[in-house]
Parts: C-alpha cells; sequence; structure tokens
C-alpha cells in the first residue's frame, strides 16, 4: 500500500459536479493499493497516516483532530521507467482494491478520525490547497 499524505487548508472531491467529500485543515490522503494488501495492510496504514506528525509543531491528525479526505489512487503503482507509457500492472485490481481502501478509511475512523472520500472507480476533481507544502509518501 501506497500512501502520499498533504497537509492542506482545504481540501475537495467532485464527482459529476456532486462534491463527494470536503475537509478544511486537515491530511489529503491519495492511497494506492497494490496485489499484496492486506486488511492488516489497510489498518496498519491508516494508524500510520493517523499519528503522522506532519502538523504544524510536530502534531498529528490524532493529536488535534484533523479531518483526514481519503482518494484512490491506482496511478501511484504506475511505472514510467521503460518508454513514455506508464504500465498499471503494480496495482491492484479494483476488486481487490476498493474493499481495502474502504477498511482503510473505516480503520481511521474506528481511531476516532473525521474522514470524507472520493468515490471509487468515479473520475474525480481532486482540489487542494496544500500547507506549508508538506508532503510524505509513505509506503507499506
Amino acid at each position: 500500500m501506497r500512501a502520499v499524505v498533504q497537509t492542506v487548508s482545504r481540501a475537495s472531491v467532485t464527482v459529476d459536479g456532486e462534491v463527494t467529500g470536503e475537509i478544511k485543515d486537515g491530511l489529503l490522503v491519495l492511497l494506492g493499493v497494490t496485489h499484496d494488501d492486506t486488511v492488516s495492510t489497510a489498518e496498519t496504514m491508516a494508524r500510520k497516516v493517523f499519528e503522522l506528525r506532519i502538523l504544524d509543531g510536530e502534531l498529528s491528525a490524532s493529536d488535534v483532530g484533523a479531518p483526514v479526505l481519503v482518494v484512490s489512487q491506482f496511478t501511484l503503482y504506475g511505472d514510467a521507467r521503460k518508454g513514455r507509457r506508464p504500465t498499471w500492472q503494480a496495482a491492484a485490481p479494483a476488486e481487490i482494491a476498493e474493499p481495502l481502501v474502504t477498511t482503510f478509511a473505516e480503520a481511521l475512523r474506528a481511531r476516532g478520525a473525521t474522514v470524507e472520500t472520493g468515490r471509487f472507480r468515479a473520475h474525480m476533481l481532486v482540489e487542494s490547497v496544500n500547507v506549508g507544502p508538506r508532503t510524505v509518501l509513505l509506503d507499506l
């Protein structure tokens, strides 16, 4: 599992003109799933993200109750080392990825996070205003 975690003053996801998720002063998480990820991987990643000391004063979302916007992003596993056209072979198929993205969001909620999400398999417009900017790549 791979996550790009960004601190944001605001972020939103829009699908077909409808805002499906929106936060202020929190974390935007772009989440990619690979073939060997499991429920345990999703739960561990949720803990790492929620406890990541990336906010002002080296605080975490768990410390300050910052909301989290989760956006599924299979392209995080794109590989363009050969040629100009990325391959997506390392990305898990939707049948594996979708339940694990849901598990990730549920694990955040179980820890007390306010979680908003995008919509799986949809063409999403993701808007964000980064703070810092601070961006961290997490791999499990």
